[in-house]
């Protein structure tokens, strides 16, 4: 998941355009591990509106999820997963009622990924087989044959409002 959260389209809190949450540009360097960049400062920005947000790690404490040690200290790691962004907590852009849940993606890669997941007829596990991948980890209700016509139109509309 954490491959995706580096670009996360949101709907802009002024305008409800499409809205751009991502690494600070100040801060897209350096970062060894991808935990450096999600803790990292984060810019909101508005092409439409030109509205615009910043967003500083927070410092992590007890019961606040997983923590990160770095020269800037011990900092909490948001919360990947989710139909809201993990740093401004705004409605994620590609974002529709399917199923009686929630269909989400952070970008249109992530979106298309999901497309490609849920149109296969045949998907083959990985060796070893397990729960590891962000595929794997999809909700039964997406990964089920008898769903796949309707979560295949909702991810359709989503791309058609990319």
């Amino acid at each position: 998941m954490w491959h995706f959260a580096k670009e996360i389209w949101v709907r802009c809190p002024r305008c409800d355009g499409r809205a751009l949450v991502a690494v600070h540009p100040d801060h897209r360097d350096g970062h060894a591990y991808a935990v450096g960049w999600l803790t990292a400062p984060h810019r909101l920005t508005c092409t439409g509106c030109s509205h615009s947000g910043e967003w500083t790690p927070r410092p992590w404490r007890s019961g606040a999820g997983d923590s990160y040690f770095s020269g800037r200290g011990v900092l909490a790691v948001p919360a990947l997963g989710g139909p809201d962004d993990p740093y401004f907590g705004l409605p994620l852009w590609f974002r529709r009622p399917c199923r009686g849940r929630v269909l989400w993606a952070y970008n249109l890669p992530h979106l298309e990924l999901l497309e490609a997941y849920v149109a296969a007829s045949l998907r083959d596990r990985p060796r070893p087989a397990g729960s590891q991948t962000l595929l794997e980890r999809l909700p039964a209700w997406m990964k089920s044959a008898g769903n796949r016509a309707e979560v295949l139109a909702a991810i359709r509309a989503l791309r058609d409002t990319a």
